[in-house]
Formats: C-alpha cells, structure tokens, sequence
C-alpha cells in the first residue's frame, strides 16, 4: 500500500509539473497565433488572411488534411470556421510552405523578443531539456503532436525550443481532448465550460471559434441539463468539480514526457521559460485574455506569497 501511495504521489508532482511547465510555454508557442508580425508570413506563403494563416500553419504538419480531419483533431473549433480555409488553403499554398513560413515567423518575432539572448546558452539549455521531454513524448492516439514530433529538428536554439514547446504544448492538448471526450463534452461545450469557470471570455470563444448564438445557447443548456450550469450559464458546484476533474486528467495525460527530466531540470526550464515567456508578453506577443484561458503572470506565478521575478536568462555567448 506504501508503494501504491509512494506512486500516486509521485505522478501528482509530474502532472503538476507538466501544468506550471505549460503555464510559462504557452505564451512562447502562441506567438505564432498572436504576434502581428507573423500576418505577413502567412500571407507570403499564400494565405488569404489570418484564419487561412492560423488553420494552414496549424494543420501544415499533418500535410493537406481534410476539413474534416482537422475539425477533428482542432475540436473546438465550428467546422464551418475551418471549412472557411480547407481546401482553399492548400490551393493558394502548401504544407511544405507554410512549415517554412511559421520557421521564419519564429525566427523573425523571436531574435525580436529575445535579441541576443535567443541563440544564448540559457535557451541552449532549455532547448535541450524541452527537447528530451518532446522526444519522450508518446504520440500514439495523439495525431497533433505525432505530426509535430515527426518534423526535422530546427538547429537554431531559438527554433528547436520553440518546436519542441510545440510538440509539447500539441501532446497536452490531446491529451486535454481525451479528458473532454471522456467526459462526455462536445466542442461547444467545452469553451462555454471554459467561459462559466472563468478562464476565457465567452464571447470572445463563441466569435473566434466561429459558434452562432443559438449553438452557444444550446450549449449552456446542454450542460445545465447535467446540473454544471444554472440557467443563466454560471458554473454549478457540480460544475467546478467535473471542470477540475477534466483539468485533474489533462495534467495527468501530460506528464509523461517529463519524466526524464529531473526535479532540478525541470524546476530549470520552468525558470527559463518564466524570463523568456515574461518577454514574449512585454512585447506584445502574447496577449490576454484569449481562448486559450491562460493569463499572464500565469497561476503558477501568483500562487506564492509575492510574485516572483523572471529568471535571468544567462549568458549570450552564440
């Protein structure tokens, strides 16, 4: 019985790990959805503004996907939004153009975060922690970060971090949707869950992921008929529990990649992350609040008694 709990223990501090480790990637990953600066990359590479350029380079790693496949595996998106690109997007462009595009976009907003310090030793140093993580990761029965981890490994330690993040990051949120299937809650659902518990606006979720109204109000009733909403759409207790219960999995279903790091590494690359991260939100390349529900300073920052300052990155000797 020692053991079992020894166990339980020890796969609650991964899961935690794998969450405040993704509280502080997100924003480096999500510069390639929110930076200005990356439009013109899209739009080089043949998109036809920024939803084309958000799907294309998104879905560019499993190759010239369906509506269909990609709605699927993107989940809480309308499959009217995406159809809005698919399959003009692979028209106008091409998988192997738009993996290059977001490379350069990377490349380009990243030196402009980062300067000197993105070919320095400390994002040396994370790269390659994220890098083992990323190359553990087990992608069977999740097609988003199979697709990621199979691409060639970027050799500017700006781009490998960021590539890895992004197997990563992908990892989670299949894992996350396995969590939402599970649990019984559709693609609607899970942003008007997401909007009840606080984490995104609702608003701002229904128009970006392209939901009408009335499928947005189906939705609250939907999930008010399982007692986790009252009428007018605010989280029930039953509510709060099943939210934390999909969070609770999610983490789980994460941390598996982080075990072969250890506790210093991955304490490391949290640090890291943290500065870097903290730069890519002063500079404008993360903003909130947004859909994907993560603030800045994120939760992992502001649970200790004052907030903590950002790493320093270190050296710059590349």
């Amino acid at each position: 019985m020692g053991d079992g709990r020894q166990r339980d223990e020890l796969g609650a501090a991964f899961a935690n790990d794998a969450r405040r480790i993704w509280e502080v990637a997100e924003p480096i990953h999500a510069v390639i959805y929110f930076h200005p600066a990356v439009a013109r990359f899209g739009a080089e590479a043949g998109c036809h503004g920024f939803w084309m350029s958000y799907v294309g380079m998104r879905a560019a790693p499993l190759g010239a996907a369906s509506a269909a496949a990609i709605t699927a595996t993107f989940y809480t998106f309308a499959p009217r939004r995406i159809a809005r690109s698919v399959p003009d997007v692979w028209a106008y462009s091409s998988p192997a153009r738009l993996l290059d595009a977001r490379l350069a976009a990377m490349d380009d907003v990243l030196r402009d975060l980062w300067g000197l310090e993105a070919t320095g030793a400390a994002v040396r140093r994370a790269a390659e922690l994220a890098g083992r993580a990323a190359a553990a990761a087990v992608t069977a029965g999740r097609p988003m970060a199979a697709a990621n981890a199979a691409l060639p490994i970027p050799g500017e330690p700006h781009l490998a971090l960021w590539q890895a993040l992004t197997v990563l990051r992908e990892h989670r949120g299949d894992g996350h949707l396995a969590a939402l299937v599970r649990s019984e809650v559709g693609p609607c659902e899970a942003l008007v869950l997401a909007s009840a518990t606080g984490r995104s606006p609702a608003e701002q979720s229904r128009m970006s992921r392209g939901w009408s109204e009335g499928e947005w109000a189906a939705a609250v009733r939907a999930l008010a008929g399982r007692g986790w909403l009252h009428p007018d759409g605010s989280l029930t207790s039953l509510g709060a529990q099943a939210s934390a219960e999909i969070e609770n999995v999610t983490d789980l279903l994460a941390a598996g990649p982080y075990r072969v790091l250890t506790r210093p590494e991955r304490d490391e690359l949290y640090e890291t992350l943290y500065g870097l991260a903290e730069r890519v939100a002063v500079g404008g390349g993360f903003t909130w609040p947004n859909p994907i529900g993560l603030d800045w300073p994120p939760p992992s920052a502001l649970s200790v008694d004052r907030l903590r300052q950002p790493a320093e990155l270190g050296s710059t000797d590349g």
